[in-house]
């Protein structure tokens, strides 16, 4: 006679549940990739599923994640790269991507922000790649949700008390301190920063130069004004310092955006770049394009891209990782917007872009 044998029930959450201990709501959450819930709670729920022999991969077959672009009205050329980056690696693997905007407040409370509805379907979209400006608040509720994310480091307002998601940050830090070490080799004293340095991309570039500066004995210079647009940054933190007769002999502007302002502001006041004053820029986005080509930091946003990309499709082949964070080296390319000063002879004091300027 033929045996026949039994089928096999399908697991679910609740045989999962029952057989860790935990409560469903739980199970759910670590099954889901939540980071919140503790590791070794974690490892008791991932491990029980292994004894049952439940296939986790077959829970969710959504193979799509989100490139969430925050507070901003438009796509910068920087974020548009990072997206082809984790788009491409992405694609490779077998996954696609959905594009989405978001707005939202850094002052409102977690609890009181509203996701868009895409965000939490987790039918349609696995994890978030988070781009743009991001405070906080967001992080939190996220975390609270249990959504799985990765954020770009960089543009974060505001330091979270303790970071719980996976971070990719690109080296700028290091980057300002490239510049001014360069422009110092140059021969370089007076060296002034321009850029808004409420946001965070431009307070962490001035962070690097400032260091390199006071090390140097050097005095630190800084020209922030407080508005959003690059370039108007740059064309009004030069003219201000032009106006106050502040002694300069090179900036370092906050982004390539700001350098254009910079290049027009003082183009504008009847000055020559390099020849009166030497400028370098934060991001190598339009610095080949411009006239000279402006010295300018590389951040390889292609490559941060990737490395966002890789790193939550790690989190969800395995939830119980800790948080992840990577930081990608930048490169400082050198051009020809910046010359070497003359060594001062004894008694005179370095050129003075304000006196050629109101010459």
């Amino acid at each position: 006679m033929r045996k026949t044998h039994p089928k096999k029930s399908k697991l679910g959450l609740r045989e999962i549940a029952s057989a860790a201990g935990v409560s469903v709501a739980t199970a759910s959450r670590v099954l889901n990739g939540n980071n919140r819930v503790d590791p070794e709670l974690q490892k008791v729920v991932l491990d029980a599923a292994a004894k049952l022999g439940a296939d986790l991969s077959q829970r969710n077959k959504t193979k799509a994640l989100a490139f969430l672009l925050s507070n901003r009205t438009v796509m910068h050329t920087f974020h548009y790269r990072i997206l082809l980056g984790a788009e491409a690696y992405c694609a490779a693997r077998g996954w696609d991507m959905v594009f989405l905007s978001f707005n939202y407040l850094p002052q409102v409370p977690w609890k009181e922000l509203h996701l868009p509805n895409t965000v939490q379907r987790r039918d349609v979209v696995r994890a978030l790649i988070l781009a743009g400006t991001n405070s906080p608040n967001l992080l939190e509720l996220l975390n609270h949700k249990g959504i799985t994310h990765v954020v770009l480091g960089n543009n974060i307002i505001g330091a979270p008390r303790e970071v719980k998601s996976d971070v990719v940050y690109y080296d700028d830090i290091q980057g300002g301190q490239d510049m001014a070490q360069y422009l110092i080799g140059l021969g370089h004293r007076r060296i002034c920063f321009v850029g808004n340095t409420r946001l965070p991309w431009f307070a962490r570039c001035f962070e690097g130069y400032r260091r390199v500066m006071t090390e140097a004995g050097l005095v630190p210079q800084l020209s922030s004004i407080d508005t959003e647009d690059d370039t108007e940054s740059g064309y009004l933190g030069v003219k201000s310092l032009l106006t106050r007769n502040e002694p300069f002999t090179a900036i370092i502007a906050g982004s390539d955006q700001t350098a254009q302002g910079v290049y027009k502001g003082a183009r504008d006041s009847g000055l020559n770049i390099p020849d009166d004053i030497s400028v370098t820029g934060c991001s190598e986005i339009l610095g080949a394009s411009l006239f000279p080509r402006l010295t300018a930091l590389r951040a390889f946003p292609e490559q941060i891209g990737k490395q966002m990309a890789e790193m939550i499709l790690n989190r969800i082949a395995d939830p119980t990782l800790p948080p992840q964070s990577v930081t990608i080296p930048t490169e400082l390319i050198k051009r020809d917007s910046c010359r070497p000063l003359p060594a001062p002879e004894e008694g005179a004091s370095e050129r003075d872009p304000a006196r050629v300027a109101n010459a």
